[in-house]
C-alpha cells in the first residue's frame, strides 16, 4: 500500500481506540493479525503526527514479527529531516534501522526523468494523433506491471482510469472535472501518484466555468506537489479558458502548465 494511506488507517484506528490503554499497541497487534508482510510505497514522513505515532506502531509491528518491505527516495536515517520535534522521531529510525536492511538501488540516472525531458508534454489539437502520442507516453513511462481501465477509491468514491501502472495514472479529463469533485480529491491525487497522464481536456467556455473551476485546482495541488503532467487538450494553452469569470485565476494556471514542462519542474522531487 501507499504509505499515506497506511497512515490513513492508522489515523482511523487509533481514533477507533479511543480511552484504551496504549492504542497504539492495541492497533499493531490487529495489524499483526491480518498481515504478515507489510509493503509501503514512498515511504515518506512529513507529517509532524505521523512522525510522534511511527515508532510505537513500528515497535508494536516488529515485535510481533511482521515483516517490513518499504521503498523511499531516502535512506531511514534521512526520513523526516529537520522536521519539527524530530528528535522524538529518531525511535523510529532506530526500529527501522534495526530491523530492516537498506538496498541502494540508486544507478545515478533517473529514466522518468529522462523520458519525460525528451517527450512533449502538451499535445493539441485533440485527435487520433494526440491519443496515440499519450498512449506510447504512458507506454515509455510506466512500469511493466499496467492494469488498463482499473478503478480507484478516492475519498470514499470511485475513479475510473484508463490505466494505471506503479506512481503513475491516466484519466479522461471528464473522471476528474465533469462531476464534484473537492480539493481534498485533488490533494490525495497528488500524494498518490507521481506521474499523471489526462486526456481531453476541453475549451473552457461560459457554459463550463465549473468545470474550469474544478480544473484550476486540480493544477494548483498538481503543481504544489511537483506532479509531473502529460496531456491532451483541444487548443493550445493559452486559448484553453474563453470563459468570463475566472479569466485572472486560469491566467496562473496557464502559467503554472507552461512551466510544469520545464526541465527545472519536471527536475523536482515528487512531494507525498
Amino acid at each position: 500500500t501507499h504509505f499515506y494511506r497506511f497512515m490513513e488507517r492508522i489515523h482511523q484506528e487509533l481514533t477507533r481506540h479511543q480511552g484504551v490503554v496504549n492504542p497504539l499497541d492495541k492497533v499493531a497487534s490487529e495489524l499483526a493479525l491480518e498481515y504478515e508482510i507489510i509493503c509501503f510505497d514512498e515511504f515518506f514522513v512529513s507529517d509532524i503526527t505521523d512522525a510522534m505515532i511511527l515508532a510505537g506502531i513500528l515497535e508494536g509491528l516488529f515485535s510481533r514479527g511482521v515483516v517490513l518491505v518499504a521503498t523511499s527516495n531516502v535512506a531511514p536515517a534521512a526520513l523526516y529531516q529537520d522536521g519539527l520535534q524530530r528528535s522524538k522521531f529518531l525511535p523510529a529510525i532506530a526500529l527501522l534501522e534495526k530491523h530492516t536492511e537498506v538496498v541502494n538501488l540508486d544507478s545515478g540516472i533517473d529514466y522518468r526523468l529522462r523520458a519525460l525531458q525528451s517527450a512533449s508534454l502538451y499535445h493539441s489539437p485533440l485527435g487520433a494523433d494526440s491519443e496515440s502520442r499519450l498512449t506510447k507516453a504512458f507506454q515509455s513511462l510506466s512500469p511493466d506491471r499496467v492494469t488498463p481501465g482499473a478503478e480507484i477509491e478516492i475519498e470514499g468514491r470511485a475513479i475510473k482510469t484508463r490505466s494505471l501502472a506503479a506512481n503513475m495514472v491516466w484519466f479522461d479529463f471528464a473522471e476528474l472535472c465533469d462531476g464534484p469533485r473537492s480539493t481534498r480529491d485533488y490533494i490525495e491525487l497528488s500524494k498518490l501518484f507521481q506521474t499523471v497522464l489526462i486526456s481531453n481536456v476541453p475549451v473552457f467556455g461560459l457554459k463550463m466555468e465549473d468545470q474550469a473551476r474544478r480544473f484550476i485546482g486540480l493544477i494548483d495541488e498538481f503543481y504544489d506537489h511537483n506532479v509531473k503532467l502529460v496531456l491532451s487538450a483541444e487548443q493550445p494553452i493559452v486559448n484553453l479558458y474563453q470563459g468570463s469569470r475566472l479569466a485572472f485565476e486560469f491566467r496562473r494556471t496557464e502559467s503554472r502548465l507552461q512551466e510544469m514542462q520545464s526541465t527545472a519542474y519536471l527536475s523536482r522531487e515528487h512531494r507525498a
